[in-house]
């Protein structure tokens, strides 16, 4: 026969590792000092500019070339 299981523990051992897993998660998210988010906002805000200004066809010129 196989190894007898305590349902009970089973389950609390589950949930042990779903709350660490979880635990992990939100420190990798708000682990991070202020000034380490402000440099990353700034860092996308700032590549999202440089690619928006750099654009090959605007997005309101497309509605004048079809009404031609």
């Amino acid at each position: 026969m196989g190894e007898v299981i305590n349902l009970r523990s089973y389950r609390k051992k589950k949930q042990r590792a779903e709350r660490e897993r979880d635990a992990a998660g939100n420190r990798a998210r708000s682990g991070r000092s202020k000034a380490e988010r402000k440099r990353d906002q700034r860092d996308g805000k700032a590549t999202v500019e440089f690619l928006d200004d750099r654009r090959l066809d605007d997005e309101g010129d497309q509605g004048d070339e079809e009404a031609s």
